[in-house]
C-alpha cells in the first residue's frame, strides 16, 4: 500500500509537469522580453527624453521620473539610443537571451554640447516654468560658478502690454524697481544698491548685442523691447564683467522670440485696452521654410494712452524683423532689425506736500521727450564641430532723444518763459567675436574654454540750450546755436577676455577668468559758464581721457544629486565716468567736474537647485565693494537753495542675501499626477549698504541712496494649460534719495522715500485659437512712489501709477 501511494503520488507530478511544458511551451519557443530604463542628467529625472530602439525603429519617451519601458521583445540584438536637448547622444548595445534588461543613461556635464542651449528652469516642463537659471555653458558663453536668474516671460500672466516691470521682474529678489512710467517705455531697475536710472549700472542687451543709448560713455537704456515679444530674460549678476563689460550690475539680455520651428508660418494678433485710454496694437508672424533653412520673425507694436495724471499722453511705434539662415548644417547667418520711436508729454515732479494732499496733480505742462531708436545687427555661428563654435556678432545703434521742458525748482511756478531743450544724437557701432571649445583634462570630464574680444566705437552729440516758450512739442533752439553748451563725445573701446571652466571631476568646476579693457573718452565742444552781472563766458574744451585695466575673476561649484549645487564667485568691477554727465546743467542737480572712475568688487556665495522635482531654491549672500562711489549730496548754493551735487561720495560696502523660492504645491502633494498647477513663490532680499572709509560726518556710515534695506515679493498662480489665475504681493522697506540720507526738501529733489506695498492680479482664458486676458494693477489703490527725479520726468518725486485695469484679447493662427 505505501509503495503503491508513493507511486500514484509520483505519476500524479509528473502528469502536472507535463500540462505545464504543454501550455508553457509557445512561450519558450517564442520568448518575449522587455528593456526599461531611467535616464538623468546631473542626476536629475528627465522628462520627455527620446529613446530609439533599432533595428525596429520603434520610439518611446521617458516620463516625468525619466523612467522608460521597451515591451514585448524577442531574443535578439539591439541598439539603444537616448537623446535629449543640449547633450550628444548615448548609445548602448544589449542582448536578449532569457531575461528583461535594465539600461540606464547617465548624462553629465562631460556629454554637453557647443551649441545652443536652453536654460536650466525649475520645473521638469520647461514649457510652463517661469524662473530658473542658465546652465553653464550656453551657446558662446559661460556661465559656471555665476549667480545667474531667468524669465519666461512666454509663460507669464502679467500686464505684459504694458510692459510692467513689477510683475515682470517679481521672481528677482533684490532688484529696486522705478514705477512712475506706465506705458512702459523706459526701464528702471537696478540690483544690490545700484541706482535703477535707466538700468545703467546694468549692460542692457538684446540676443547678446548693446542697445543702451551709448555702452561706453552713456550706458542709460531708452528703449526697452517689448514684453510681448520677448521669450526670456536672462540675468547675470556682478561676475558678467569679464565676459560682457565691468558694470557693477551685470548682464541684462533680453532674447527675443524666434519663428516656430515646426511650421511655416504663424500668426500671433493681440489687442489690449487699458484705464486711462490705454491701448496697444501687438502683431506678429513668424516661421520655418526653405526646408527648415530660414526662419523668420517680426512684430509692429502701436501703443497709446494717458496718465493718471493731466499733461500726461504718450504714442509709441515699434517694429521688430529676425532672420536666420542656416547655409549649412554648420554655418548660420542672422540678421535683426529693431524700431522704436514714441513722443511723451510729462506731467513734471511733486514737492512732498503737493504729493500728501493729492498726487493726481500736475504743475507742469509744457514738457515733452521724445526717442527714435534703430538698432541693426548681423551676427555669424560656425560650429567647427560638436566640440568647437565661432560667433560673430556686429551691431550699430543710430537713434537720438530729445528733451524739452520746464527743469526749474518743482516748488516754483512755471512762469512761461523759454524752456531748457537738450537734444542727444546716438551714432555707435560694436563688433565682438567669441570662440568656445570642449576638451578633455582628466580623460573623463569635459572642460571648456572661451576667448573673445570686443571693439566699439561711440559717439555722443549732445546740445543743450533754451527752446522756445510754447506748450507744444517743438523740438528746436531758439537761437543760431545752443546757449548753455555743445559737445561731441567720441569714445573707444577694446577689450579681450577669457573663461576656463575646469571640470576637476563630474561635481566640482573651477572657472577663472579675465579681460583686458582700453577705453578712451573725449569732449570736443564748449559750455557757458554763468556771470551774474557781465555777459556769460563762452568756455571751449578739448579733453581726452585715455586709460586701461585688467579684471580678473574666479568662480567655482560643487554640484550635488538631483540638479543641486553650491556656487561661488568674485569678480572685479569698473565704471568709467564719461564726460557727457559732467557737462549737463541743471539747477537741480549739478556734476563736479573732478569726477573719478568707481573701482571694486563683487562676491557671490549660495545654494541653489530642484529640491524633491517641484521646489526651486536659491539662497546666496553678496558682498558688493565699491570704491570712489559716485552719489549725491544735499547742498545749497550762494542763493540758499538745495540742490544735489554728484561726485566722489566715498567707498561703500554693500552686504545682503537673496532668497528665491519657487515651487508647485500640488506637484508635491499629488506626486506629479495633479491636472492643475498650484504654484507659489517668494522673492526676498534683505540688503544693507552705508558708506565708509570717509571723513566726512555727513555721510559716515549713512545708508546708500537707492537702497531699499528690505524687499519682499510674493505670488501665487493657479491653473492648466486653459486657464490661470494669478495674484502677487509686493512691499519694499524706506530708502533714501541722496547719501545724507534727508528726510525731505523743498524742492523734492532730495528726501526719503516711504515704504509701500501694492498688490496686482492677472487672469486668462483660451478657447482654442483664442485667449483672454485680464487684471488689476495696485488692486487695493494704494498711493506710493519710488523716485525722487532731478531732472527728466520730473523734477520732484514721481508718483506711482493708481489702481488701473486692463484687458488683452489674442488670436494665434
Amino acid at each position: 500500500m505505501t509503495y503503491q501511494f508513493k507511486y500514484i503520488k509520483y505519476t500524479t507530478l509528473l502528469q502536472w509537469l507535463y500540462v505545464v511544458a504543454l501550455m508553457t511551451s509557445p512561450c519558450l519557443l517564442h520568448a518575449q522580453y522587455s528593456i526599461s530604463g531611467t535616464v538623468t542628467a546631473s542626476d536629475e529625472p528627465v522628462q520627455y527624453a527620446t529613446i530609439k530602439i533599432m533595428p525596429l525603429n520603434e520610439q518611446k519617451l521617458t516620463n516625468e521620473n525619466g523612467f522608460f519601458r521597451i515591451s514585448k521583445l524577442s531574443p535578439a540584438v539591439y541598439e539603444i539610443t537616448a537623446t535629449i536637448t543640449g547633450y550628444r547622444p548615448k548609445q548602448e548595445q544589449v542582448e536578449l537571451k532569457n531575461g528583461n534588461i535594465v539600461v540606464d543613461f547617465r548624462f553629465t556635464n562631460s556629454d554637453l554640447e557647443i551649441k545652443e542651449l536652453d536654460a536650466v528652469i525649475v520645473s521638469s516642463n520647461q514649457n510652463e516654468a517661469v524662473s530658473g537659471r542658465l546652465k553653464d555653458v550656453v551657446g558662446t558663453s559661460i556661465y559656471a560658478g555665476k549667480k545667474t536668474e531667468l524669465i519666461n516671460v512666454k509663460n507669464l500672466n502679467a500686464n505684459l502690454a504694458s510692459n510692467n516691470t513689477r510683475q515682470i521682474y517679481a521672481r528677482i529678489p533684490g532688484l529696486n524697481i522705478w514705477e512712475y512710467d506706465r506705458g512702459g517705455l523706459q526701464l528702471g531697475i537696478g540690483g544690490r544698491g545700484l541706482s535703477p536710472n535707466r538700468s545703467s549700472n546694468f549692460n542692457i542687451r538684446q540676443n547678446g548685442y548693446d542697445i543702451s543709448a551709448d555702452a561706453l560713455g552713456y550706458p542709460e537704456s531708452y528703449y526697452t523691447p517689448s514684453s510681448e515679444a520677448v521669450d526670456r530674460i536672462e540675468i547675470v549678476r556682478g561676475a558678467a564683467s569679464l565676459q560682457y563689460g565691468p558694470q557693477f550690475g551685470g548682464l541684462v539680455n533680453f532674447v527675443m522670440k524666434e519663428g516656430p520651428k515646426e511650421k511655416p508660418f504663424e500668426l500671433t494678433s493681440r489687442q489690449t485696452i487699458g484705464s486711462y485710454g490705454f491701448f496697444n496694437s501687438f502683431n506678429s508672424i513668424g516661421g520655418t521654410v526653405a526646408k527648415g533653412r530660414l526662419n523668420y520673425y517680426g512684430f509692429y507694436q502701436y501703443k497709446l494712452g494717458d496718465d493718471w495724471r493731466p499733461n500726461s499722453h504718450y504714442n509709441q511705434h515699434s517694429g521688430y524683423a529676425h532672420v536666420a539662415y542656416n547655409v549649412s548644417n554648420k554655418f548660420k547667418i542672422t540678421g535683426e532689425y529693431t524700431l522704436m520711436q514714441y513722443l511723451a508729454k510729462q506731467p513734471g515732479g511733486l514737492t512732498d506736500a503737493q504729493f500728501r494732499e493729492d498726487p493726481s496733480v500736475s504743475v507742469r505742462a509744457r514738457n515733452w521727450f521724445r526717442v527714435n531708436w534703430n538698432l541693426i545687427s548681423l551676427s555669424f555661428d560656425y560650429q567647427f564641430n560638436d566640440h568647437t563654435k565661432l560667433n560673430w556678432r556686429n551691431y550699430t545703434l543710430q537713434g537720438g532723444r530729445d528733451a524739452l521742458g520746464n527743469l526749474s525748482y518743482i516748488n516754483r511756478p512755471d512762469d512761461g518763459g523759454n524752456r531748457d531743450f537738450m537734444s542727444d544724437v546716438y551714432s555707435n557701432s560694436g563688433s565682438e567675436l567669441r570662440f568656445i571649445h570642449q576638451y578633455k583634462l582628466f580623460k573623463t570630464t569635459a572642460s571648456t574654454f572661451l576667448i573673445g574680444t570686443r571693439v566699439y566705437k561711440g559717439l555722443t552729440n549732445r546740445k543743450q540750450g533754451d527752446g522756445n516758450n510754447g506748450d507744444g512739442p517743438d523740438f528746436e533752439f531758439t537761437g543760431e546755436e545752443p546757449n548753455k553748451s555743445s559737445y561731441r563725445f567720441p569714445g573707444t573701446n577694446i577689450a579681450a577676455f577669457a573663461e576656463n571652466v575646469f571640470q576637476i571631476n563630474r561635481r566640482w568646476t573651477v572657472t577663472p577668468g579675465m579681460r583686458f579693457e582700453y577705453i578712451d573718452t573725449k569732449a570736443n565742444g564748449y559750455y557757458y559758464k554763468k556771470n551774474i552781472f557781465v555777459d556769460d563766458d563762452k568756455i571751449v574744451e578739448h579733453r581726452s581721457n585715455p586709460r586701461s585695466f585688467i579684471l580678473l575673476g574666479i568662480g567655482t561649484a560643487w554640484k550635488f544629486t538631483g540638479n543641486k549645487e553650491l556656487y561661488a564667485n568674485i569678480s572685479q568691477n569698473y565704471r568709467s565716468i564719461n564726460f557727457n554727465d559732467i557737462r549737463v546743467i541743471n539747477q537741480n542737480a549739478r556734476v563736479d567736474s573732478t569726477l573719478r572712475d568707481e573701482t571694486g568688487y563683487n562676491i557671490d556665495l549660495g545654494f541653489r537647485g530642484t529640491v524633491s522635482n517641484w521646489l526651486y531654491v536659491d539662497i546666496s549672500g553678496f558682498y558688493l565693494k565699491y570704491n570712489d562711489r559716485i552719489g549725491s549730496i544735499f547742498t545749497r548754493d550762494q542763493d540758499f537753495m538745495t540742490y544735489r551735487l554728484r561726485t566722489n561720495v566715498s567707498d561703500s560696502r554693500n552686504i545682503g542675501t537673496e532668497i528665491l523660492l519657487d515651487g508647485d504645491i500640488l506637484k508635491a502633494i499629488s506626486g506629479g499626477r495633479a491636472r492643475y498647477k498650484l504654484n507659489l513663490y517668494t522673492a526676498l532680499a534683505v540688503i544693507d549698504a552705508r558708506y565708509v572709509n570717509t571723513k566726512n560726518t555727513a555721510i559716515a556710515d549713512k545708508l546708500v541712496e537707492n537702497v531699499p534695506p528690505f524687499t519682499f515679493r510674493t505670488g501665487t498662480s493657479f491653473g492648466n494649460n486653459r486657464f490661470n489665475i494669478s495674484f502677487q504681493y509686493a512691499y519694499q522697506a524706506k530708502q533714501y534719495s541722496d547719501a545724507t540720507n534727508t528726510e525731505e526738501t523743498p524742492t523734492a529733489v532730495d528726501g526719503a522715500i516711504p515704504a509701500f506695498h501694492v498688490m496686482d492680479i492677472s487672469v486668462r482664458y483660451n478657447w482654442r485659437a483664442f485667449t483672454i486676458f485680464g487684471g488689476v494693477n495696485n488692486l487695493t489703490n494704494g498711493r506710493y512712489f519710488t523716485r525722487r527725479a532731478d531732472g527728466y520726468p520730473g523734477p520732484g518725486i514721481l508718483p506711482s501709477d493708481k489702481r488701473n485695469l486692463y484687458v488683452t484679447l489674442q488670436f494665434k493662427l
